[in-house]
Protein backbone atom coordinates (compact mmCIF):
# COMPACT_ATOMS: atom_id res chain seq x y z
CA UNK A 1 0.00 0.00 0.00
CA UNK A 2 1.13 3.51 -0.81
CA UNK A 3 0.08 6.83 0.60
CA UNK A 4 -0.69 9.46 -2.05
CA UNK A 5 -0.18 13.03 -0.86
CA UNK A 6 -1.36 15.83 -3.13
CA UNK A 7 0.46 19.15 -3.09
CA UNK A 8 -1.80 22.21 -3.41
CA UNK A 9 -0.49 22.73 -6.96
CA UNK A 10 -1.70 19.28 -7.92
CA UNK A 11 -5.08 19.76 -6.25
CA UNK A 12 -5.55 23.09 -8.05
CA UNK A 13 -4.76 21.50 -11.40
CA UNK A 14 -7.12 18.58 -10.80
CA UNK A 15 -9.90 20.89 -9.60
CA UNK A 16 -9.42 23.11 -12.67
CA UNK A 17 -10.41 20.30 -15.04
CA UNK A 18 -13.92 21.09 -16.17
CA UNK A 19 -14.87 17.61 -17.33
CA UNK A 20 -16.19 15.55 -14.44
CA UNK A 21 -15.50 12.25 -16.22
CA UNK A 22 -11.85 13.21 -16.65
CA UNK A 23 -11.50 14.13 -12.97
CA UNK A 24 -13.11 10.81 -12.01
CA UNK A 25 -10.79 8.81 -14.26
CA UNK A 26 -7.72 10.55 -12.85
CA UNK A 27 -8.94 10.08 -9.26
CA UNK A 28 -9.41 6.37 -10.01
CA UNK A 29 -5.81 6.25 -11.22
CA UNK A 30 -4.67 7.74 -7.91
CA UNK A 31 -6.66 5.13 -5.96
CA UNK A 32 -4.96 2.39 -7.98
CA UNK A 33 -1.56 3.94 -7.16
CA UNK A 34 -2.45 3.74 -3.47
CA UNK A 35 -3.03 0.02 -3.94
CA UNK A 36 0.38 -0.39 -5.59
CA UNK A 37 -0.71 -0.37 -9.24
CA UNK A 38 1.03 2.64 -10.75
CA UNK A 39 0.10 1.72 -14.31
CA UNK A 40 1.91 3.34 -17.24
CA UNK A 41 4.71 5.47 -15.76
CA UNK A 42 7.90 7.00 -17.06
CA UNK A 43 10.81 8.76 -15.32
CA UNK A 44 11.22 12.36 -16.49
CA UNK A 45 14.32 13.34 -14.47
CA UNK A 46 15.47 14.36 -10.99
CA UNK A 47 13.45 11.61 -9.25
CA UNK A 48 10.22 12.82 -10.85
CA UNK A 49 7.92 10.40 -12.65
CA UNK A 50 4.95 10.84 -14.90
CA UNK A 51 1.75 8.81 -14.80
CA UNK A 52 0.57 8.69 -18.38
CA UNK A 53 -3.05 8.55 -19.46
CA UNK A 54 -3.98 7.92 -23.07
CA UNK A 55 -7.36 9.59 -23.36
CA UNK A 56 -8.37 13.12 -24.22
CA UNK A 57 -5.32 15.33 -24.82
CA UNK A 58 -2.97 12.79 -23.17
CA UNK A 59 -3.15 13.67 -19.51
CA UNK A 60 -0.03 13.43 -17.35
CA UNK A 61 0.29 13.50 -13.56
CA UNK A 62 3.73 14.13 -12.04
CA UNK A 63 4.96 12.67 -8.78
CA UNK A 64 8.00 11.83 -6.71
CA UNK A 65 8.64 9.29 -3.97
CA UNK A 66 9.43 10.16 -0.39
CA UNK A 67 10.31 7.19 1.74
CA UNK A 68 9.28 3.72 0.65
CA UNK A 69 5.54 4.19 0.25
CA UNK A 70 4.76 7.90 0.02
CA UNK A 71 3.87 9.24 -3.41
CA UNK A 72 3.81 13.04 -3.61
CA UNK A 73 1.68 14.34 -6.46
CA UNK A 74 3.33 17.48 -7.80
CA UNK A 75 1.21 18.61 -10.73
CA UNK A 76 -0.44 17.64 -13.94
CA UNK A 77 -1.12 18.63 -17.49
CA UNK A 78 -1.36 17.17 -20.94
CA UNK A 79 0.86 16.63 -23.95
CA UNK A 80 0.52 20.25 -25.06
CA UNK A 81 2.12 21.59 -21.84
CA UNK A 82 4.32 18.61 -21.02
CA UNK A 83 7.72 20.30 -21.17
CA UNK A 84 6.71 23.16 -18.86
CA UNK A 85 4.81 20.79 -16.56
CA UNK A 86 7.88 18.59 -16.14
CA UNK A 87 10.10 21.57 -15.35
CA UNK A 88 7.60 22.81 -12.76
CA UNK A 89 7.28 19.35 -11.16
CA UNK A 90 11.06 18.97 -10.92
CA UNK A 91 11.37 22.40 -9.31
CA UNK A 92 8.71 21.49 -6.73
CA UNK A 93 10.32 18.10 -6.02
CA UNK A 94 13.70 19.71 -5.39
CA UNK A 95 12.16 21.91 -2.66
CA UNK A 96 10.51 19.05 -0.78
CA UNK A 97 11.91 17.50 2.37
CA UNK A 98 10.74 14.32 4.07
CA UNK A 99 9.90 16.36 7.17
CA UNK A 100 7.22 18.14 5.16
CA UNK A 101 5.13 14.96 5.37
CA UNK A 102 5.86 13.69 8.89
CA UNK A 103 2.52 14.87 10.32
CA UNK A 104 0.54 13.29 7.47
CA UNK A 105 2.24 9.91 7.93
CA UNK A 106 1.50 9.87 11.67
CA UNK A 107 -2.26 10.28 11.16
Amino acid sequence: MNTVFQLPEFEQWLDSLKDRTTRTRLATRLRKAELGNLGDIKPVGSDVWEMREFFGPGFRMYYTWRGEALIVMLGGGDKSTQKADIAHAIALAEKLEIGDFKHDQEN
